[in-house]
């Protein structure tokens, strides 16, 4: 036997027609249960087959066709009466087959007869259309009656309003197939009925159609969800142990295919979402006249407790036109006057305490942020390939080399224990210095420009820098960060566009050179995260510990920095050397080139020498990590 897929009996589609009317119905199975039509199917060699069962029966029988009168005829997947009979009530079933496939579906056929002295059957139920209220021409359409007739007929209509023939009604015109309504109002609800005649082979046909007209609020008076309660008019003070019970009731005006929803939180929370059996939540219902409505939904905690009194209540609702809240206030009675002061006094107490909590926040936010950092954070340095921590550029004057070389670079490797690449020490002499320096760039994690005046300077290496840091910040992701060292005389458009996606941190002089200053702070803040363990080992505390982190070995040294006049008269200033040590006497003697002696690793080559302006100043600096040191 061929596999046959039985749908049983499609209740949704209970057809119900009037007694001596034709009447056509159309096999379900197309129009719901498969995904092709009937041409489609008749194409693919499949037939669509009729069957009944008959009121007060069991047996199905196939549909005879070949009746005299040709009384029940099929056309492609449809069923006609010609006209339908109180005898064809029964369940009706197609069927579409071939070899080695069938599907079928049944479907109930009512035949009614209409009540006595009516146009209708109260029995039948008439499809409802909504009206705006107040709107103009609106039509009610007669449906359901092509196909029953040729062409070439000219039917007859009459419209009925609850079975009274409509004839000369206020605003109300029927235009053959139409009715035609001038204004919408309340009073014309009501079943409007339209009664089609023709003639057919010799015999007179009627078509009875109903449409049930209801008048609802027009969308363009629709408004979002209106409180009526709770509101700030009315305050619920209860003792512990009393029942509280909360009514949220909110009117909603008619819009059509609007979900209108209603809901209560507590403390924020959605009551669906509390798994607490003492909390109730009950909800009602009413329509209005124009199928606006108003719900309430109740909370109700049968023995409320001094928690459930502090507790927020508050009730939602929301539809089309938006979302509305309300919130329904709840005290607990007032307390006798003997505990008003302690209740005071805690009060001021927790006040105190936040705003404390605020200053301490807003004066060493900072601190609070690296000590997080520091304990908390993730070691940035590990495994991302890069070999330096920070590149310096700067502009290249006296000045600006004594910042770089000596506080700078002195503060973070030595203090903070960040290894640093500062182009004019670490790199080596000849090459390409475009090549060099974006190499440089590529390896660091940071870059940290010194803004000055002069650094912006037109074909210096120092806006070389500067270009290229931005290209590996949008391309690499090595960070800029601007130290403004000197204010600009000018502004920049370049420096203007960094501000809004970079750090910035002021040097303020004498006053940012402590370690321990606001400067420094928000430098570390901006830098790669080091973990504890990791800055410790980075600091250098011996010369051979240092050592580790260098491709080339070299002696710890100190190194003394005098500067003097042209004359040549020295101003020297020195601490304890270590065991090797280098003194850099940066001068102009009649040969115009410095004078350096010192005991650097004979493995490496002597720094070239440089020529500096003349400054009466001598600067001493720890230098043990760094034999590599020279003075442009």
């Amino acid at each position: 036997a061929e596999r046959c897929d039985d749908w049983g009996v499609d209740t949704m589609k209970q057809i119900q027609i009037y007694d001596g009317e034709p009447a056509k119905i159309k096999c379900p199975l197309f129009e719901t249960f498969l995904k092709y039509n009937y041409s489609t199917a008749h194409s693919a060699g499949l037939t669509l087959i009729w069957y009944r069962i008959g009121q007060d029966r069991d047996l199905e029988e196939p549909i005879n066709f070949r009746l005299p009168d040709n009384r029940i005829s099929k056309e492609k997947d449809t069923l006609w009466f010609w006209p339908a009979l109180l005898n064809d009530t029964g369940n009706y079933t197609c069927m579409l087959r071939n070899t080695t496939y069938c599907s079928k579906v049944a479907f109930p056929l009512e035949v009614v007869a209409k009540d006595q002295h009516s146009c209708v059957s109260h029995s039948i139920k008439p499809a409802e259309e909504m009206f705006y209220l107040e709107h103009a021409y609106e039509k009610i359409i007669c449906p359901d009656v092509d196909g029953f007739y040729p062409a070439s007929v000219t039917p007859t209509v009459k419209w009925y309003r609850n079975c009274k023939l409509i004839n000369d009604f206020y605003e109300r015109y029927p235009q053959k197939f139409q009715l035609v309504i001038g204004v919408v109002r309340s009073v014309y609800e009501g079943n409007y009925t339209c009664i089609v005649t023709f003639r057919d082979h010799g015999r007179t046909y009627n078509l009875t159609r109903t449409i049930k007209m209801k008048v609802v609020g027009s969308p363009n008076k629709a408004l979002p969800p209106q409180f009526i309660s709770p509101n700030e008019k009315v305050v619920y003070e209860l003792d512990p142990g009393d029942e509280l019970v909360l009514s949220c009731e909110v009117f909603f005006t008619f819009l059509k295919d609007s979900r209108t929803e209603v809901w209560w939180t507590i403390d924020g929370k959605n009551t669906d979402d509390i798994m607490d059996p003492k909390i109730k939540v009950t909800q009602s219902e009413i329509v209005g006249s124009f199928e606006d409505k108003t719900i309430i939904k109740t909370i109700t905690v049968p023995k409320a407790t001094p928690e459930d009194l502090k507790r927020n209540y508050t009730c939602y609702a929301r539809n089309a036109r938006g979302e509305n809240h309300s919130q329904a206030i709840v005290h607990m009675k007032v307390f006798p006057l003997k505990y008003t002061g302690d209740l005071a006094f805690g009060r001021g107490a927790t006040i105190l305490l936040v705003v404390v909590l605020i200053v301490i926040y807003h004066v060493y936010w900072l601190e609070m942020v690296l000590f997080y950092r520091a304990h908390f954070g993730t070691d940035e340095t590990i495994l991302d390939g890069k070999e330096y921590d920070v590149y310096v550029s700067y502009a290249r004057n006296a000045e600006e080399e004594e910042f770089v070389l000596l506080t700078l670079r002195g503060v973070l490797e030595n203090e903070f224990g960040y290894k640093l690449c500062i182009f004019d020490r670490d790199s080596l002499p000849g090459g390409n210095t475009t090549e060099a320096v974006f190499d440089f760039i590529q390896r660091s994690r940071r870059m940290i420009v010194v803004l000055s005046p002069d650094y912006l300077t037109e074909k210096s290496i120092s806006l070389l820098e500067f270009k290229l840091g931005i290209m590996c910040q949008n391309a690499i992701a090595t960070k800029l960060i601007v130290v403004e060292y000197r204010p600009l005389q000018r502004s920049h458009p370049s420096i203007l566009q960094l501000k809004e996606s970079v750090s910035f941190v002021t040097w303020k002089g004498e006053k940012s050179k402590r370690a321990g200053s606001q400067f420094w702070k928000a430098l570390r803040l901006a830098l790669p995260l080091r973990s504890l363990k990791a800055a410790a080992a980075g600091a250098p505390s011996t010369p051979g510990s240092r050592a580790k982190h260098r491709a080339k070995r070299f002696l710890a040294c100190r190194c003394c920095v005098n500067y003097c006049h042209g004359e040549g008269r020295l101003q020297h200033k020195h601490g304890a050397a270590a065991e090797a040590r280098w003194e850099t006497h940066l001068c102009k003697p009649g040969s115009g080139r410095p004078e350096v002696r010192g005991i650097p690793d004979r493995s490496r080559p002597e720094p070239p020498p440089a020529q500096v302006p003349a400054l009466a100043l001598c600067h001493y600096s720890d230098l043990s990590n760094n034999n590599d040191f020279y003075v442009l």
